[in-house]
């Protein structure tokens, strides 16, 4: 599934959430401007990246395969539903296996009458400090679809919240955690919560490299050496999560190239090994998707 290089593990190529939030920012749109970072990103030496936009999120497989075409990364695409508010509404109406069986078709047969078949289930997401009974039911049609396709779940958690919990339900289910990474987990800012994710054994991400209004990169810095002290990088991916045009080179914003042209000099100067460096960008992504 993954060629040869760098994979950045939880990124957007085209999403519509401007629906939901009222701004037009948050749809991501610009194919052209978007290919050029990719050709970036492609000498920087990514070759793999996985869109975690399902269905809800206003995913769009032909964008998807142009981009992919021109700029010579490989897509990995995601089914599944996000987080209230941005559940279609049938998710409220459908059951636990109902759901289920429409993540199947994506992944056997391919997603919205394409050729393309997802390769992970999410992002599946719980809100700020919650589950709620539909997100509930949503994560127990993700490790349904797990458990019956061996297809790896990545999740979503609101400003780093409830990452513990979702660990506990797929556990709860016999869910093999080295199949489960919990996203967005560097926005907790809290040592000790990352630490205990990795000890129990769920792989992690630090996956909104950049996003300084949210969390400081030299906070991420320093919990990363944290993680690396205890040899527990072999559990960690990175990523930027672009999701709006003002996050795009383009527009003013930092562009997926941050993370080489900024994150990994910052990471170096601030002793993180190389060796390290390359198992977040290569190795893990590599053992996660056998």
């Amino acid at each position: 599934m993954l060629k040869d290089g760098y994979t950045l593990m939880h990124e957007h190529i085209f999403i519509d959430l401007s629906g939901i939030k009222k701004l037009d920012d948050c749809r991501l749109d610009c194919k052209n401007e978007t290919i050029d970072e990719f050709k970036e990103l492609y000498k920087n030496g990514v070759r793999n990246i996985v869109d975690v936009t399902n269905i809800g999120m206003g995913r769009n497989i032909d964008y998807i395969k142009e981009v992919s075409e021109k700029s010579g990364i490989n897509i990995i695409c995601a089914t599944g539903f996000y987080k209230e508010p941005f559940y279609p509404d049938f998710v409220y109406e459908k059951s636990e296996k109902e759901l289920s069986e429409i993540m199947k078709k994506e992944i056997l047969e391919g997603i919205d009458e394409t050729d393309v078949k997802a390769g992970i289930i999410g992002e599946i997401g719980s809100s700020k400090d919650k589950i709620t009974d539909t997100e509930l039911k949503v994560f127990k049609a993700a490790i349904i679809t797990h458990l019956e396709t061996g297809i790896p779940i990545t999740t979503h958690t609101s400003l780093g919240t409830m990452g513990h919990e979702q660990i506990k339900l797929f556990k709860e289910y016999n869910v093999n955690l080295d199949k489960v990474v919990i996203g967005h987990t560097d926005l907790s800012g809290n040592i000790e919560y990352v630490l205990k994710m990795l000890y129990e054994g769920a792989y992690i991400e630090f996956d909104t490299i950049g996003k300084n209004n949210y969390m400081s990169d030299d906070m991420r810095v320093e919990i990363l050496k944290e993680i690396e002290k205890r040899d527990l990088e072999d559990r960690v991916f990175l990523s930027l999560d672009i999701t709006r045009k003002s996050n795009m080179k383009y527009n003013g914003g930092i562009g997926y190239n941050y993370i080489f042209d900024v994150f990994i000099p910052k990471l170096k100067k601030n002793g993180i090994k190389d060796n390290s460096i390359e198992k977040m960008l290569k190795t893990n992504p590599e053992k996660f998707f056998e």
